[in-house]
């Protein structure tokens, strides 16, 4: 695997039974994705987009085919191992935001951090310096019902960033937001990859979201149609169009 590759998957099969019937959502695919790179998967609904992502991360075992993470084998992992190599090395943001409605946005982070194993006291810096990356120092204390759709992501995006991830996965992460936070989120996630090095793998049916990406894949029918890098994302300096109704 080259020293680049934060993960490289082989020969993905998965079918999901339908009645008497099994639906072939990713048919012998292969994938990759580098370390300091946002890599957009694109397709429309029905494309096995996230059924791949879930592949990739761990959350749902491939029928066949083979998926190495970080240098591991990740689905001849068992068990508890699969879960701890998820908390430790992998950072999750959906379209759900999947916040606890109790807890405040600095909880929202700790908590994760505690399941680490992170003691008291570092966790508690950690999750402020997380929320203070994404613009929501003043907001430490608000629960999710206090808290717009877009302070919402951008927890979650914190939560993800503070466990310091080498493999951050997005599922249509601005298709709840307006677009001025879409923008906001997309550049979270760029920041991951470009300060923190992690591999960012990024599902979207968003066309507009390409520009912020360094390598766009769209995918159809359980395959790669095309493959491609885009260089947008490196040159700061390149006018960006506004996402309009993210």
């Amino acid at each position: 695997m080259s020293s680049q590759h934060a993960l490289v998957a082989q020969g993905l099969v998965k079918r999901f039974k339908t009645g008497r019937t099994h639906i072939e959502v990713l048919k012998t695919l292969d994938f990759d994705a580098n370390h300091g790179d946002v890599t957009m998967v694109m397709g429309p609904s029905g494309s096995g987009k996230s059924t791949l992502v879930a592949t990739l991360s761990g959350l749902l075992k491939p029928d066949t085919g083979a998926v190495q993470a970080l240098g591991q084998d990740l689905w001849n992992l068992r068990g508890s191992k699969l879960d701890r190599f998820r908390l430790d090395h992998c950072g999750f943001i959906f379209q759900g935001f999947n916040l606890f409605p109790a807890l405040t946005a600095l909880q929202q982070v700790e908590i994760v951090l505690k399941y680490q194993g992170v003691p008291r006291r570092e966790a508690h810096r950690r999750a402020a310096d997380a929320l203070a990356e994404v613009g929501l120092e003043a907001r430490v204390n608000q629960r999710p019902s206090e808290l717009s759709g877009g302070e919402k992501q951008r927890v979650a995006i914190a939560r993800a960033l503070a466990k310091q991830p080498q493999l951050l996965f997005a599922d249509e992460p601005t298709s709840a937001l307006d677009g001025e936070n879409g923008q906001v989120v997309i550049k979270l996630l760029q920041r991951a990859a470009k300060s923190h090095g992690a591999a960012v793998i990024c599902v979207t049916h968003d066309p507009r979201l390409e520009v912020y990406a360094d390598r766009v894949i769209h995918i159809e029918d359980g395959r790669i149609l095309n493959d491609r890098r885009t260089g947008a994302a490196a040159d700061p300096a390149r006018p960006q169009p506004e996402l309009i109704g993210a």
